[in-house]
């Protein structure tokens, strides 16, 4: 039996994702990845059943990671401003120290190629309890969830997108991210979801 590497399945994972980020679903095979890898196709059936395997253990360990990330120092009990601008700084900067890996579970959030009950409850129960917290103390308003969260956080992640693709509208200089630019945002949000 071939023993595990952790290197080596780590190099897998990676170069598993760039692909997905930068060729779709369609651009991973076993055989490009394993020459990406610079391993064997049977050295990545050491670590992974199948591609659909594959896929599903790389959505769920990034989901793990990037959660880590959102929840260090954040009080779920905080006043909804100060919880709310932690959120946005952590999630920020998982996005921009990691740009693969955020694309990647951007473009598997609503894949049907992923069992997302496999993903852990630990920053939903977090994230509810902070929002009803908020809600109680009448610091925002009450909403349905998918509201609240276009409102408190699609706006974050375009400009995070912008940022990434070092792009913006048609005929606008790259947008950067800058504290200006975050504070500036994060105000209008908070205004919109107040009382």
């Amino acid at each position: 039996m071939r023993t595990r590497d952790i290197n080596k399945e780590a190099l897998i994972r990676q170069k598993a994702i760039e692909m997905i980020v930068n060729h779709g679903f369609d651009g991973l095979s076993m055989h490009k990845l394993a020459k990406a890898a610079g391993v064997s196709v049977a050295t990545i059936y050491i670590y992974f059943r199948d591609r659909e395997d594959l896929i599903q253990q790389l959505y769920t360990e990034e989901n793990h990671k990037m959660a880590d990330a959102t929840l260090k120092d954040f009080d779920p009990d905080a006043h909804f401003d100060e919880g709310l601008k932690v959120q946005w700084l952590n999630r920020i900067k998982y996005c921009l120290e990691n740009p693969f890996s955020h694309t990647f579970v951007e473009q598997l959030r609503h894949s049907p190629l992923v069992d997302r009950s496999t993903v852990e409850t630990r920053f939903v129960s977090v994230m509810t309890r902070f929002v009803q917290k908020a809600i109680e103390r009448q610091e925002i308003v009450p909403l349905p969830v998918e509201i609240y969260w276009s409102v408190a956080f699609a706006p974050l992640y375009q400009l995070v997108k912008f940022h990434i693709s070092k792009s913006s509208m048609p005929g606008r200089p790259p947008f950067i991210f800058d504290d200006d630019k975050i504070n500036q945002t994060l105000g209008l949000v908070l205004k919109a979801l107040k009382p």
